[in-house]
């Protein structure tokens, strides 16, 4: 049997996507999803995609609200 050491250089060795991958399964086990909670999210995801296609809202470049972040803490 591998030490976590030896799992965890031979994972390093893999082609990013499949890391993501056993990242994902990983911290699914550890959190497993909520269905009516990802149902809830992707519904309001959609809907305020839907917001922004129609006009009636304005996306917000990510460096500037990482910036607005970085400046709420850093004061």
């Amino acid at each position: 049997m591998l030490s976590t050491q030896e799992i965890i250089e031979e994972l390093q060795s893999l082609p990013v996507e499949e890391r993501l991958l056993v990242a994902d399964s990983l911290l699914r086990g550890l959190n497993p999803p909520n269905i009516e909670i990802e149902r809830a999210s992707l519904a309001l995801a959609k809907q305020r995609l839907a917001e922004v296609h129609a006009g009636h809202s304005k996306p917000i470049p990510a460096e500037e609200v990482f910036a607005r972040i970085r400046k709420r803490f850093n004061e």
